[in-house]
């Protein structure tokens, strides 16, 4: 079951970081969140997984999945948490940079074109990562239907989905731990 508050007081305790840091984006930020520290603990995976599965409701895509390594242990939660309720959901992973050897693909996982999904996403600030996984997936033939993340840094992230035609729906945002 989704727990709002025990995932925001999971992502303080083991997640947040304040400093002096620089982002994926190359943004500097007086905070970091290291959300792996979350989606690889037991609980938190539990309780994103639950949380996601929440958001997308009954109406679920044929999969979900996101760029390597970061949406991983998500998918993985994800997908396991559906297959404990019966419920028929796929995952599937975007490499960063195709194999060059094997198939050479960049969409891996039991998926096909065709397939309608959400990009699985830790953390978001820009947008980038997602946007690249989104590009990967599409070129693969599948039908991307949004983005869902565990934490909206509200950096642009969303305005930079919806001007392409997709929504962020989120778990929390950053104004969950009182940073604005």
């Amino acid at each position: 079951m989704y727990d709002r508050q025990q995932l925001i007081d999971l992502v303080r305790q083991l997640g947040l970081k304040l400093g002096d840091f620089t982002l994926a984006s190359g943004k500097k930020s007086a905070y970091y969140l290291d959300c792996r520290k979350v989606t690889l603990d037991s609980q938190g995976a539990n309780l994103i997984a639950h949380g996601m599965l929440e958001l997308l409701g009954r109406d679920l895509p044929d999969a979900v999945g996101g760029m390597a390594i970061g949406a991983d242990p998500i998918t993985a939660a994800i997908i396991t948490t559906a297959g404990a309720q019966a419920q028929k959901l796929k995952g599937f992973i975007v490499r960063k940079e195709a194999k060059q050897h094997g198939t050479g693909k960049d969409v891996e996982g039991p998926v096909n074109p065709g397939d309608s999904c959400y990009i699985v996403e830790d953390v978001v600030t820009t947008g980038g990562s997602s946007l690249a996984a989104i590009e990967k997936v599409e070129a693969f033939g599948m039908k991307v239907l949004g983005v869902l993340a565990i934490i909206d840094r509200l950096e642009g992230g969303a305005e930079a989905f919806a001007s392409r035609g997709y929504t962020l729906r989120t778990l929390l945002t950053i104004r969950d731990f009182g940073i604005t």
